[in-house]
């Protein structure tokens, strides 16, 4: 991919919610988050790369004790369909008998947050809670449903605020939706 072809993406798409409804969705979030795990001393655990951006507009708004870490699970490759989960940074041993909260950019069909959900709880976590900026409204069923949620979104392609569209836009302070077939 080029330059011209990720503009004719942004061309082909449409904005959806808007950089102010995304700042004011995650101080909400924040808030929530403080008022259910703020005594916990929970462990954090960001979903990269996707969610790197959430992450950090997240992060500063939660004023409380937390360890931060990461893991990496990863289905698209730069594709706009879901493949097979390769872990590229699994879950370390500090989960063990903590709270846990996964953030991730979005839910879509729920397998990659599920995988996650699945390892944490088998290596012994005490709780785990997660937290998407956006979960797609799709017709079947999921694995699980979010903790913490900012926004849900149709069942379109949509990206920016850390989501991507075949590797691209991530960077975008506002979610859009492409208006074309993916």
């Amino acid at each position: 991919m080029n330059r011209e072809e990720a503009l004719e993406l942004f061309k082909n798409s449409e904005e959806i919610v808007s950089a102010t409804d995304v700042e004011a969705s995650i101080r909400t979030m924040a808030a929530d988050i403080r008022n259910e795990l703020g005594d916990a001393f929970p462990l954090l655990l960001s979903v990269m790369g996707g969610a790197a951006v959430f992450t950090g507009m997240l992060l500063p708004h939660l004023d409380f004790p937390l360890e931060f870490d990461y893991v990496h699970l990863t289905r698209y490759h730069n594709t706009t369909r879901g493949g097979d989960m390769h872990w590229r940074v699994a879950p370390g041993e500090s989960v063990k008998d903590r709270t846990v909260l996964v953030i991730d950019d979005i839910l879509d069909e729920g397998q990659t947050m599920a995988a996650i959900r699945d390892r944490i709880l088998a290596m012994g976590a005490k709780t785990f809670k997660s937290a998407v900026l956006c979960e797609k409204m799709i017709a079947q069923s999921k694995p699980l449903r979010p903790d913490f949620c900012g926004f849900t979104v149709p069942d379109r392609y949509v990206f920016g605020c850390g989501m991507d569209v075949k590797g691209y836009w991530r960077n975008l302070p506002a979610i859009r939706a492409l208006t074309v077939p993916r």
